[in-house]
């Protein structure tokens, strides 16, 4: 535990250090400050005295040294507990400091607003830094208060403790320093490159089983200070590297709808897809989009998990994995009879800030994420023949599906429901022809959605053969006139989305 009786303030950021200072003052402390700090401290009547007269020595070079002194230092660096080091300062006539409340020149906003390079140096703070690596490097003499949202919490901690702050606050805090200091260093170096620069602080959040194989070893990071989504698992196994792709691709998908849905995914590919007024209803026509394929699958489910839903669920089959936003109390305890079965809760509201990262041996790259919907009203549709209502309805849906396909993707899809998909082949035409080898014969009048414009009318041909009559792509190609008029023959209708959505 460490008392705290004289505290050194130095911040660019004043919102809330005058009522923190004076509730420090309340606590018995002495209040050492500088320049602009110091003169808003007095006007708020808190009682401060001025580095320059720890030091005796005034603030030099238009403000670029004011706290870099031995006075100032020696004070921060003291071990308490070092005999030697506190009968050398007191020779000096130095104080001990115990507490160092610091926070920086905002370099990272100035550089958004073009500010020329000579004031863009200005902004390199010096001193701030400084003093923050002192404090943090002697945290077990030194609170170091590097960010105004700890001011709360270690007000709260001081006021418990009648003016101590514990060892455990004084670590984390010398861990929340360096990271600030890291951070802003980031910044200038960035700045200095003159390059789009980024750099991810990761840390492991989940140890997993193992990675894509047995012999791969794997686990779960989350960048700090990133909205991440959270997630809490009720039962089953720890989770693998495959779920949590396969958790992925289904939750991004599921999100997708605003009314009662359901995706199962296997093998990061979209196995079926349902949504319907019964959320139960919705999973029903999921699972029947391709029974053998979604064996050992992920479900998402973008409502509350009823008692219906979970009997289906169990009922269908060996399932991995169940994701949804919330769950009945009597869903849970049917789960609760299969122990390895995997129930997680998330928050699908939360939006993740992660961009999109692949790796290649050529190096990362990077793009933001597909987070394009469709906008109704920029519907183009380009035949003769208009589709009906019902078929909008199912093209929308369809469009909604294919946009987390793998490439070349296809999806035939009828009442809110997946019949058939086909993703991840060279071909276009053979995507067609693997969704369609899905779709029980009794089936007619689907509807057909593409993630990419058809280069010839093979498709058109083969999909008509089945029973579609409606098609919705992104157009664009150099042979959409002939696409049209092939349609036009056909008697099919086709709208235009303008928006490409491959996925790779």
């Amino acid at each position: 535990m460490l008392k705290i009786r004289r505290v050194l303030i130095s911040v660019w950021d004043k919102k809330g250090i005058a009522d923190f200072a004076r509730k420090l003052v309340e606590l018995g402390a002495e209040i050492i400050s500088t320049g602009k700090t110091a003169t808003l401290l007095r006007r708020a009547g808190v009682s401060v005295k001025d580095v320059a007269s720890l030091t005796s020595f005034p603030e030099i070079l238009s403000g670029r040294v004011k706290t870099l002194h031995p006075k100032v230092f020696g004070g921060i660096l003291a071990n308490k507990k070092h005999p030697l080091h506190m009968e050398e300062i007191k020779g000096l006539d130095i104080r001990p400091i115990d507490m160092v409340v610091v926070n920086l020149y905002p370099f990272a906003e100035k550089v958004k607003e073009g500010l020329s390079e000579d004031e863009m140096i200005e902004y390199i703070d010096i001193g701030g830094p400084s003093m923050i690596r002192s404090a943090a490097k002697n945290f077990k003499n030194v609170a170091c208060i590097s960010d105004i949202r700890q001011y709360k919490l270690i007000l709260g901690e001081l006021q418990k403790n009648k003016g101590f702050v514990s060892d455990q606050t004084l670590k984390s805090l010398a861990e929340d320093a360096f990271y600030a200091t890291k951070e802003y260093d980031n910044a200038i170096c960035n700045y200095f490159k003159g390059k789009d620069v980024f750099s991810w602080n990761l840390e492991e959040a989940h140890s997993l089983r193992y990675g894509e194989n047995p012999h791969q070893k794997s686990a779960l990071y989350k960048v700090i200070d990133f909205k991440n989504v959270k997630f809490k698992q009720f039962q089953g196994k720890t989770l693998s590297y495959n779920n949590f792709l396969d958790l992925d691709t289904a939750m991004q998908q599921v999100k997708e709808f605003s009314e009662p849905a359901a995706v199962i995914v296997k093998h990061a590919s979209i196995c079926g897809v349902g949504a319907d007024k019964k959320l139960a209803t919705a999973y029903k026509k999921a699972y029947q989009a391709d029974k053998i394929s979604s064996f050992g699958g992920i479900i998402a489910l973008n409502k509350k998990v009823d008692k219906e839903t979970a009997k289906g669920i169990l009922a269908s089959e060996f399932k991995e994995c169940v994701i949804a936003t919330s769950y009945s109390k009597e869903a849970l305890k049917i789960f609760s009879t299969k122990k390895n079965f995997r129930v997680l809760e998330a928050d699908f509201a939360q939006k993740s800030e992660y961009k999109d990262v692949k790796t290649t041996v050529f190096g990362y790259l990077v793009q933001s994420r597909n987070s394009l919907t469709l906008d109704k009203s920029n519907l183009k549709v380009v035949t003769r023949k208009k589709p009906t209502q019902r078929e909008l309805e199912d093209l929308i849906f369809a469009w909604k599906v294919v946009k987390w396909v793998k490439s070349n993707a296809i999806v035939i899809a009828k009442n809110n429901s997946v019949l058939g998909i086909g993703g991840g082949q060279p071909s276009r035409v053979g995507s067609v022809k693997i969704a369609l080898s899905k779709v029980e014969t009794s089936q007619s009048l689907a509807v057909l959605a593409s993630d990419g414009f058809f280069p010839k009318d093979d498709s058109i041909k083969v999909a008509y053969k089945r029973g579609v009559r409606a098609i919705i792509q992104p157009g664009g190609s150099i042979k959409d006139k002939d696409i049209i008029e092939a349609c036009d023959k056909l008697g099919i209708s086709m709208v235009f989305t303008g928006i490409r959505h491959f996925r790779h």
